[in-house]
C-alpha cells in the first residue's frame, strides 16, 4: 500500500492557526488510522511546482502513489474510501454521506466563509449586501439546528461529512455565531471532543508554531 504524503504550509500567521484546512485531512487520516506523513511547501513564496499540485496556490494536497488530490472535499472522498469506518460500504448509507459532504461544502461553506471574512477583519458596517449575507447564513443554520436537533451524527455513524460539517461550523462558532443555534453548537462540541481531532488540531499547531 502507497505512503500517504499530506502537504501543507510551512507556516502561517497566527490567526488561522486551528482553522487551516489541512486539519481535516489530518483528522480524517487519524480517524481512518491510516499512515502517513506530513510535509511542507513554502507559504510566502509558492514556486511552478505548488501551482502543478494545487491550481489555486492553496493547500492541503495528499499524494497517495502517482495520485496527488487537492481540495479538501475530495481528499476526504479518497481517504473515505479507505476507510470503511469513514465511508459506508453500503450503497445507501454511502449516499447519505456523500449528500452531506456536498452540503457542507457548498450549501452550509458558502455563506460561513464570507461571513468569517468580515468577522476577521471586524467589519462591522452595516450594508444591504451585508445583511443579505447575514439572512443567508441564518437561514442555513437554522437548517442545520433543526437537522442536528435530532441525532448524533448526520448519518447513522460518524462519517468524513461530520468532519467536513463541524469543521464549517466551528468556523461560524469562533465567532459565536452558533449563539443561537443550540443543537449546531453541542454537535460541534461532540466533534471537537474526539481524541482523533485534538490529535489533528494539536499536531497542526505544533506544525506551524515550529516555524516561528
Amino acid at each position: 500500500m502507497n505512503e500517504l504524503i499530506l502537504t501543507t504550509y510551512d507556516w502561517v500567521p497566527e490567526t488561522p492557526r486551528g482553522y487551516v484546512r489541512d486539519l481535516r485531512a489530518r483528522w480524517a487520516l487519524e480517524e481512518a488510522n491510516l499512515a502517513y506523513k506530513v510535509v511542507s511547501t513554502p507559504f510566502k513564496d509558492r514556486g511552478a511546482s505548488h501551482y502543478e499540485h494545487h491550481p489555486f496556490g492553496q493547500i492541503p494536497w495528499l499524494t497517495d502513489g502517482d495520485l496527488t488530490i487537492f481540495e479538501s472535499g475530495a481528499i476526504l472522498l479518497h481517504i473515505g474510501e479507505r476507510s470503511d469506518s469513514l465511508l459506508p460500504t453500503d450503497p445507501h448509507q454511502r449516499s447519505q454521506v456523500i449528500q452531506w459532504v456536498f452540503a457542507a461544502l457548498n450549501s452550509v461553506e458558502m455563506p460561513s466563509v464570507p461571513w468569517s471574512i468580515y468577522q476577521f477583519m471586524n467589519d462591522q458596517e452595516e450594508t444591504p449586501g451585508r445583511q443579505g449575507l447575514n439572512q443567508f447564513l441564518e437561514a442555513r443554520l437554522q437548517h442545520m439546528d433543526n437537522v442536528l436537533d435530532a441525532r448524533e451524527w448526520l448519518t447513522e455513524d460518524f462519517s468524513i461529512a461530520d468532519i467536513l460539517m463541524s469543521d464549517v461550523l466551528r468556523l461560524v462558532d469562533r465567532f459565536d455565531g452558533l449563539s443561537d443555534y443550540a443543537a449546531c453548537r453541542s454537535y460541534v462540541a461532540r466533534a471537537v471532543a474526539r481524541p482523533c481531532f485534538n490529535k489533528a488540531y494539536n499536531d497542526q499547531l505544533a506544525h506551524f508554531a515550529a516555524a516561528d
